[in-house]
C-alpha cells in the first residue's frame, strides 16, 4: 500500500464504500459494508472507518476524503451545503475537517437550491467526476436512484436541479402496497414497460388510477407478474419524464447510476427520441473524490499537514 495517496469514501444512507486510491485514481484496495448513516450513531463513524482501513492494511497517516450522508446533520460531522449555482471545484476547497480524529478526515459539502427548495449529497461528487473526465461538459445529467436527480450543468457548475422520488415510490408500491401481491415473482416485460412509459408521457394525469389497474389486471385478466412489475416501473418513470421535460427536451442526457436502472431510463428516453449515454457510478464517484483531493492539495489544504477549515 506504499502508493496509496488517500482514502476515498462514499458514505450513504444504507451503504458504505471505501477505496484506497493512488494519486491518479488507480484503486489499490476496496472494501464495503452495510454501515450507512441509518445504522450508525455519531460515535460509530470513526470506529467503522478505522476498522475498515485496518482490514485492508492502511497506514495511520493516510488522509481521507468522504462524500455523501456522513456530512448530513444526522451524520458524523455536518458539512454545510453550497448554494446553487455551485462551481464543482468548491467541493474540494470547502471540505469540512472532522474534529477529534487522529487522522486527517475531510467531508465534502452537498449542494442546496433555495428556490424551489432542493438538496443533494453525493450526486454532486459524481458530477464532479464527470467534469474531471470531461471538463468541457455542458448539459443535462440524470442520476437515477431512490431519489433521482435531474441536474443542469454549465461552466463546470451545477446551475439548478430537481429531484423525483421515483425509486422510492417503486420500492413502496412493489413491496408494501396492494400491488405487491402482483409482483411475488421476478421477471420483466419490455413491451409492458414501453407501453406504460408512452401512456404516462401522453396522459400523466391518468397514472394515479392506472396504478390500481395493475392489480386489477392480475385478478380479472391474464397479466403476468413480469408485466405487472414492468408496467409499474414504466408508469412511474414516464410520469417522471413528463414532470422533468424542461431538463431533457431537445437535449442529450448523461446518466450516472446503477447499470440496470440507467438502462431503463435510457430505454424510456430513447422511445421519445432523446439520446442518452450511461456512465459508471463507481468510476464517476472515484473521479470526483480524486478531483476534490487534488484541489485541496493545489490550494495548500495539504491533507495530514495543515488544519484549515473554510466553512
Amino acid at each position: 500500500m506504499d502508493n496509496v495517496a488517500f482514502i476515498g469514501v462514499d458514505w450513504g444512507t444504507t451503504s458504505f464504500r471505501l477505496w484506497a486510491l493512488e494519486a491518479d485514481g488507480t484503486v489499490a484496495a476496496f472494501t464495503n459494508g452495510p454501515f450507512g448513516m441509518a445504522n450508525l450513531k455519531r460515535s460509530d463513524y470513526g470506529v467503522v472507518l478505522e476498522d475498515s482501513m485496518a482490514k485492508i492494511g492502511i497506514a495511520h497517516d493516510v488522509p481521507v476524503v468522504i462524500c455523501g450522508m456522513a456530512g448530513a446533520a444526522q451524520g458524523w460531522c455536518e458539512a454545510p451545503y453550497l448554494p446553487t449555482p455551485t462551481p464543482l471545484y468548491a467541493l474540494g476547497s470547502d471540505a469540512t475537517k472532522v474534529r477529534g480524529t487522529t487522522r486527517d478526515v475531510r467531508i465534502l459539502p452537498g449542494v442546496k437550491q433555495l428556490s424551489p427548495a432542493n438538496v443533494m449529497r453525493g450526486e454532486e461528487t459524481q458530477i464532479a467526476g464527470l467534469l474531471h473526465h470531461h471538463p468541457d461538459f455542458s448539459g443535462t445529467v440524470c442520476l437515477p436512484g431512490t431519489h433521482t436527480k435531474w441536474v443542469r450543468v454549465e461552466n463546470q457548475s451545477i446551475l439548478d436541479f430537481d429531484t423525483c422520488m421515483t425509486g422510492e415510490q417503486f420500492g413502496l408500491f412493489s413491496s408494501k402496497s396492494v400491488l405487491s401481491h402482483s409482483m411475488l415473482v421476478d421477471g420483466w416485460s419490455d413491451a409492458a414497460f414501453e407501453d406504460a412509459v408512452n401512456v404516462a408521457l401522453e396522459e400523466p394525469e391518468t397514472v394515479p388510477r392506472l396504478l390500481f389497474g395493475i392489480r386489477a389486471n392480475m385478478l380479472v385478466s391474464e397479466q403476468t407478474a413480469a408485466e405487472a412489475r414492468a408496467r409499474l416501473s414504466g408508469l412511474l418513470i414516464g410520469q417522471e419524464l413528463s414532470a422533468t421535460r424542461g431538463f431533457w427536451e431537445n437535449r442529450n442526457v448523461t446518466l450516472i447510476g446503477a447499470s440496470e436502472l440507467s438502462k431503463l431510463y435510457s430505454q424510456a428516453l430513447g422511445q421519445i427520441g432523446i439520446a442518452a449515454r450511461a456512465l459508471n457510478t463507481d468510476e464517476m464517484t472515484i473521479a470526483g473524490l480524486v478531483s476534490a483531493y487534488k484541489i485541496q492539495k493545489e490550494r495548500h489544504l495539504c491533507l495530514g499537514a495543515v488544519d484549515v477549515h473554510l466553512i
